[in-house]
């Protein structure tokens, strides 16, 4: 299983956590505190794009300081 570490850089327009992991750029679509989190690309690796390609299944994803989410 591949392993992938997300640093928390900030939130977008939408108030979706942004994270970089490698020099890409990824966002979680629902960061919902008590639901499993969507994590997808970001179009054009760029900060304030849209949600792209959604990341594996059998990626594990580990989050760097914290899984930043809505309360």
């Amino acid at each position: 299983m591949k392993k992938m570490i997300l640093n928390f850089k900030g939130y977008d327009d939408w108030d979706r956590p942004v994270y970089e992991a490698d020099g890409r750029l990824y966002v979680d679509t629902d960061p919902r505190k008590n639901s499993r989190p969507h994590i997808c690309t970001k179009y054009n690796n760029d900060f304030y794009g849209e949600p792209d390609t959604p990341i594996a299944e059998d990626i594990e994803v580990e989050y760097a300081p914290y899984r930043a989410t809505w309360d």
